[in-house]
């Protein structure tokens, strides 16, 4: 008996003794005879019990080891007898220590041997979730035709104190697993089919093949849906409603979609390829939520270009394809709907903030000034908000200045946040993605928003907007800003700086009109020639000095191709963004090259890529790998937390997956 259970158990007499050996030491001072008396009585009460404490002692550990016996046997045959397959095993090697009779007769084994492994028996079976303190195994363990649930703790071993083993109980769910599996395959997917070039495929074709054509795109559809027990129902001329199960998701991802490329095998007989957007939505709470989601997949098909699929669930986007050319959606028609309701809302503010992307360009200013003019002609004043010590068009700026509209018309994103109130209007061009604006507390300052841009949406853009003009396929913002001035009610009075600033913007982003563009983009160029734009001061806008000029070209010296038809330079010194995007488009000049790349490090630590496209390459596609954006011809992505090399290597794997799917 160890001392603790004995001193719990056994009176204590010690110091009772102890008073007794006194006093009959004490007494030999006054009687010899009765101290001999109290010293014998004494030393009987203590012979007497030591031999009763010895009978107690025997008789609890008797006692102790019966209800110990007990207790272990009751144990024994509880983890015996228990109704779930049990398991005791090794957490190094999963080795099987023992294992009840329904665990033996779950693997039609009639006993388990030492060496027997979980892992061997059932190999996704893992033991780290035990030592990570958890007590169920995470997901479903699939066994002997079986599923279940995994249960267990860390017991002692009973040879080593140190020696720790586990325990696990199975739970078979097999039923309530393919209940909880049936429900998640028939929860309803609803997906809109959007035919985005019809009208271009089939005009100035006479009846019969323009039905020919329009049937074989329905015919692509059908044979999509065929073996998917879908509805599929046209509720308009170029627009299809398709209801099916979740559990053909899977398969249809796995093909990416392929009716995108079964259509795209459509040729009209002008040599025009059919091309349709697919906006899905899943994982809704009900019908409508679902249809909701497809409704937002299919704007947000068509404000990426088209030709592509959107996926829309509860969190976020996913997309497919989308590696074509623009499809133009944008009509005279829009663009006066699109003035109409931009006038309205500047006549019902109290003030207009239009501010851009950080780094502002020429596109971005030049946007700004024609908003200006747009915003004085409706009687409403309106500011530019810029830093302008990082705004690129610095010249173009003093350039405004200079005439007296637009004095303190240039303000600070701090000033701005100080005299916004409830009226004002906040008009962002040139990006839909908040994390890209100038200056996002303004944004967030702001309850009424508009957005004027050119770029492809985002899966994270700038929501609850008053109005948003989003066409990708325009050359530029100018562009579209120039056709607002245009289709405005009001006549408009453009200033020839003004005139000049929009016609910068579309220079730069069209690269002299030679990248993206269009019939519109000379229609939008020649109206602000006939306002008055001086091109040869455009020209001076876009020069650069000498020092720039040696910089972008010590960056042409370190190019190497990457796949044959990528241009890269990977720059291990800081670079000026702006260098660094005129290098990225001096090297699409090499021939051969499709698209060109050039990373560094910024001077705030992040690594920046400029991407810049010529040919079928995708860059805004391949960026957004990486957390970019932009649109299929120029795209940019700043990461943060990375070195160069990890950067490069992300890259690297960015573009090889860009081919590979």
């Amino acid at each position: 008996m160890n001392k603790n259970m004995k001193r719990l158990l056994e009176p204590g007499t010690r110091l009772y003794f102890v008073f007794l050996v006194v006093f009959a030491g004490l007494a030999f001072l006054f009687n010899m005879h009765l101290a001999f008396a109290e010293i014998a009585i004494t030393a009987l009460l203590l012979v007497y019990s030591l031999i009763v404490n010895k009978r107690r002692r025997a008789e609890l550990e008797r006692y102790i080891e019966s209800v110990t016996y007990d207790a272990e046997a009751a144990k024994s045959d509880s983890l015996v007898n228990f109704p779930l397959p049990t398991v005791a095993f090794r957490l190094d090697n999963t080795a099987v220590v023992w294992g009840n009779q329904y665990f033996s007769e779950l693997f039609n084994k009639g006993g388990l041997h030492f060496d027997t492994r979980l892992t061997d028996l059932v190999p996704e079976f893992r033991a780290k979730w035990l030592t990570e303190g958890k007590t169920q195994f995470p997901g479903v363990v699939s066994a002997a035709g079986r599923r279940f649930r995994v249960y267990g703790n860390i017991i002692r071993g009973e040879d080593d104190a140190h020696d720790f083993m586990g325990i696990s109980y199975w739970l078979d769910v097999t039923e309530y697993d393919q209940v909880r599996e049936e429900y998640d395959n028939s929860r309803p997917i609803v997906a809109i089919i959007l035919f985005d070039n019809m009208d271009e495929i089939t005009k100035n074709l006479p009846e019969r093949e323009r039905t020919h054509l329009q049937n074989a795109v329905s015919e692509k559809v059908e044979n999509w849906c065929a073996d998917m027990g879908a509805i599929v129902c046209r509720y308009e001329r170029d627009r299809c409603l398709v209801i099916f199960e979740e559990r053909h998701y899977q398969r249809l991802a796995a093909a990416k979609f392929s009716l995108m490329d079964d259509v795209r095998e459509i040729v009209s007989p002008t040599g025009i390829h059919a091309s349709v957007s697919i906006g899905i939505g899943r994982d809704g709470k009900n019908f409508e939520e679902c249809y909701n989601f497809a409704q937002l997949s299919t704007e947000m098909a068509l404000s990426r270009g088209g030709d592509q699929t959107v996926i829309k669930n509860r969190f976020n986007f996913e997309f497919f394809g989308g590696r074509g050319g623009e499809v133009e959606k944008r009509t005279k028609v829009k663009s006066r709907v699109m003035a109409n309701a931009l006038s309205e809302l500047i006549r019902t503010s109290s003030q207009v903030y239009i501010m851009g992307h950080r780094y502002g360009d020429l596109d971005c200013v030049g946007a700004a000034a024609g908003l200006s003019c747009i915003s004085r002609q409706l009687g409403v004043r309106a500011y530019i908000v810029t830093d302008e010590k990082s705004n690129v068009a610095r010249a173009l700026i003093d350039k405004l200045k200079a005439e007296e509209s637009y004095k303190n018309a240039f303000i600070t994103p701090q000033d701005a946040i100080l005299r916004a109130d409830k009226g004002t209007l906040l008009i962002v061009v040139d990006t839909n993605r908040p994390e890209q604006v100038e200056n996002q507390d303004l944004l967030m300052d702001c309850s009424r928003i508009a957005v004027i841009d050119h770029h492809r949406r985002a899966a994270s853009y700038i929501q609850n907007t008053a109005l948003t003009f989003l066409e990708p396929y325009a050359s530029s913002v100018c562009e579209l800003v120039s056709e607002l001035v245009q289709e405005t009610e009001e006549p408009m009075a453009l200033t020839r700086s003004e005139a000049m600033a929009l016609l910068s913007g579309i220079v730069l982003d069209t690269k002299n009109f030679t990248m993206r563009t269009g019939e519109r983009t000379f229609d939008a160029a020649a109206f602000l020639e006939r306002e008055g734009a001086d091109t040869l001061m455009v020209k001076k806008l876009l020069q650069h000095d000498m020092d720039d000029t040696v910089a972008r070209y010590k960056i042409l010296q370190m190019v190497k191709r990457y796949r044959d038809n990528i241009a890269i330079a990977v720059i291990e010194e800081p670079q000026d963004r702006v260098i660094a995007a005129q290098a990225a488009d001096e090297m699409l000049n090499i021939k051969g090259v499709q698209a060109s790349l050039v990373i560094y490090p910024s001077e705030d630590g992040r690594v920046t890529v400029s991407a810049r496209s010529i040919g079928d390459i995708n860059v805004q596609l391949l960026l957004e790998e990486l957390g970019g954006g932009g649109n299929s011809q120029a795209a940019g992505v700043q990461m943060e937390g990375v070195s160069l090399r990890e950067a490069v290597n992300r890259l690297f794997a960015a573009i090889d997956k860009y081919f590979e799917d």
